[in-house]
């Protein structure tokens, strides 16, 4: 017989982005407790608002299954004295296993015995098991804590309620000092306390109170509100996912409502209006059939329909209020002058450790004109990637910046193409601030690619060279993004451009305002972004090999790693490797890479001088690991009739060069000596 386990947590609100992950996160979490505990289930479902956390076991076993388990000790001859005395060891093995020597027995594996102890355990009722899940919530970890009252311990938000129902069977647990019980706040202004009669009552409890305790009920319960204002108005709300989930975890009983404002603010720039709607009230932007900004916005409230056209008049009051702001401020900037702007940047700090604004755009400059050479960019691409590194950043002195800082880059657009900058100018200032997120929009120009790698680049350098280096989890220059941002935008592009030559040139450079420094770290640092993209399913040894490469072009890095992981299930690739790992380990004792043909002793140290003669990489990944692979049976048979680590000083040192010269062409796509091949 099984039973259904309900577990919810009522808490202070919770940050709308910790809801879902903390929701799973328990969810997991208490499924790896119950599989510990030998207690089968079905299936686990989730519950979340911005107050609780909650999750139902259903069809939980009623009783833990039972444990059966043989063990091996050491053999007999270990295990008794001369006297047939069990020893110590004997005595520590069982002990260990909470068993006496009595339960010893000998079993016969060939040819001799060891003892073996068999441990039974009936399971025990489900009723015992439950108290203990106080261990999962008691593990749950969030991205911030807080402590509260006189207390020492930390969690996301203060504890109010705990209930633990099996069935309709209540559980007086304890947990930071909170008592459980049947009681389950309901909405904070519309409901009360309510008592939760069961497991299986739960939804219908809640929604007494108005509390609708599934986000996908909830969830499908604003979407089909909005729907019907799209029916009711003839307009197209935009549905942003991640908006959409921060509503989602900002509410417990949803109503959604239409409000306007005045046409006129829709002279403002399209950007400045869905900014302040999407990022600044948490609104759904309204749009007509052509797609073409209405002005009209969608939002969710947090209750019932009673009164809700005070709500409409107070949100569209607020709303008003911020497009006021913004209308001054797009006619008011439009009187500044950007070479105006960009000589104040001389007063704005980048970093405290690192100088100014300007500063940085200089050091970006030049970053530019190196990276331009590389990526051959055409000569109008390089005068506009001239004009755009010497202006890029004058939008932040702007009045709509400063008010709305999600703008930068968008509203500098705007301003240069208003002040007569020709439109690749005008786009790259835009782009250099992608990607804006991991997985982000790249840039789509050349012009602005080039600029967001300079300006990615020097802000990563700086950074370390001043000793702010991210540790663990900690990353509050968010230079991780920018790394992956690097990473990511010369993939796209697909420019050849070896991230270790390119870093050593830059620590070349000179600038009054800073010195490089810390290089080996930020080239540690690009090899760990650059796994980041690596495809999971490829075998750790052969990432590791592919990033100690000579050369760290991205896009052949990545292709190498997935041209490797196919080989490897290849028949060839296990002995090709372990030729190439063996020559790797040996040409490491070498101390140059020339050699002699006159030194030859035999024939074996003149085929694989000829074959190395011979190989030649070429843009074709697959057919330059083809070449060396077939040097393989070349290798072996060098090996077999050659002693590389002679007396002779002179032999050893002319055999190890040819090794060294074979490594030197080998490692431009592995180190192969780094794959596992056991």
């Amino acid at each position: 017989m099984t039973k259904n386990l309900l577990v919810e947590l009522g808490l202070e609100e919770m940050p709308a982005y910790v809801v879902t992950p903390s929701m799973k996160q328990l969810r997991d979490k208490l499924g790896q407790f119950l599989d510990q505990k030998r207690l089968s289930f079905e299936k686990i479902e989730m519950f979340s608002t911005p107050r609780r956390l909650a999750v139902r076991v259903v069809g939980l076993a009623d009783k833990q299954s039972d444990l059966s388990e043989d063990f091996k000790g050491p053999s007999k001859k270990i295990a008794l004295d001369a006297d047939g005395n069990f020893t110590k060891a004997a005595e520590g093995f069982v002990r260990g296993k909470g068993l006496t020597t009595a339960d010893i027995t000998f079993r016969e594996i060939k040819g001799e015995e060891y003892v073996y102890v068999s441990k039974e355990e009936i399971g025990r009722p489900v009723e015992e098991i439950v108290p203990q899940l106080v261990e999962v919530l008691e593990s749950l970890t969030f991205p911030v804590n807080m402590h509260w009252a006189n207390n020492s311990f930390e969690y996301i938000r203060p504890v109010h309620t705990l209930t633990v129902l099996l069935d309709n069977q209540v559980f007086d647990l304890d947990f930071l000092d909170i008592k459980g019980s049947r009681i389950s706040r309901g909405h904070r202004f519309l409901g009360q306390e309510v008592e939760l009669q069961s497991a299986d009552s739960y939804e219908q409890d809640l929604e007494s109170v108005y509390v609708i305790a599934n986000p996908l009920e909830r969830g499908n319960l604003i979407l089909e509100q909005i729907k019907e204002i799209e029916r009711e108005r003839h307009v197209q709300v935009e549905i942003d996912e991640d908006l959409f989930n921060e509503v989602l975890n900002l509410i417990e009983y949803p109503t959604a409502f239409i409000g306007r404002f005045d046409e006129r603010y829709l002279e403002v720039p399209e950007e400045v209006l869905v900014t302040s709607m999407k990022v600044n009230q948490r609104y759904f932007v309204v749009r007509d059939e052509a797609g073409k900004l209405l002005p009209y916005f969608v939002s969710v409230r947090n209750g019932n329909s009673q009164h809700l056209e005070n709500v409409v008049k107070g949100n569209q009051k607020v709303l008003v209020a911020r497009l006021e702001d913004a209308d001054f401020f797009w006619r008011e900037d439009q009187k500044l002058q950007i070479e105006d702007l960009v000589a104040k940047l001389d007063n704005v700090t980048f970093h405290e450790k690192i100088g100014s604004l300007s500063e940085h755009m200089e050091r970006t400059s030049q970053i530019a004109q190196v990276l331009a050479q590389k990526a051959g960019l055409a000569e109008h691409e390089v005068k506009d990637l001239e004009r755009v590194a010497a202006i890029y950043k004058f939008d932040l002195l702007t009045g709509m910046v400063g008010e709305f800082d999600e703008l930068q880059g968008i509203m500098g657009e705007k301003y240069a193409l208003l002040a007569g900058e020709n439109k690749a100018v005008a786009q790259a200032i835009r782009e250099h601030y992608l990607p804006s997120s991991a997985d982000g929009q790249l840039p789509d120009s050349k012009v602005g690619a080039i600029l967001a790698l300079a300006d990615k680049l020097d802000t990563i350098l700086s950074f370390f060279s001043v000793g702010l280096i991210p540790s663990g989890s900690n990353d509050p220059y968010a230079l991780r993004r920018a790394t992956q941002g690097v990473v990511r935008i010369l993939d796209k592009f697909g420019w050849e451009i070896d991230l270790a030559q390119l870093i050593s040139e830059l620590y070349q450079l000179s600038f009054a305002s800073l010195s490089y420094s810390h290089q080996e770290e930020v080239l540690a640092f690009f090899r760990a972004r650059i796994e980041k993209m690596m495809d999971s399913s490829i075998p750790k040894d052969i990432v590791a090999a592919v990033l100690n490469s000579r050369t760290l072009v991205v896009r052949n890095l990545i292709e190498a790693a997935k041209l490797l992981a196919e080989k490897a299930r290849e028949e060839g690739f296990k002995p090709a490797v372990e030729s190439l790992a063996r020559v790797f380990n040996l040409a490491s004792k070498a101390d140059s890479s020339t050699v002699n043909p006159i030194l030859f002793e035999n024939e074996a140290e003149k085929d694989l001088f000829l074959a190395l003669e011979d190989l030649h990489l070429s843009d074709d990944l697959e057919a330059n690991i083809s070449q060396l692979f077939a040097l393989s049976p070349v290798i072996d048979t060098f090996f077999d009739n050659t002693m590389v680590m002679a007396e002779d000083q002179d032999l050893r040192r002319n055999r190890l060069a040819l090794l060294k010269r074979l490594t030197q062409t080998a490692a431009e796509i592995a180190q192969f000596n780094q794959i596992n091949t056991k």
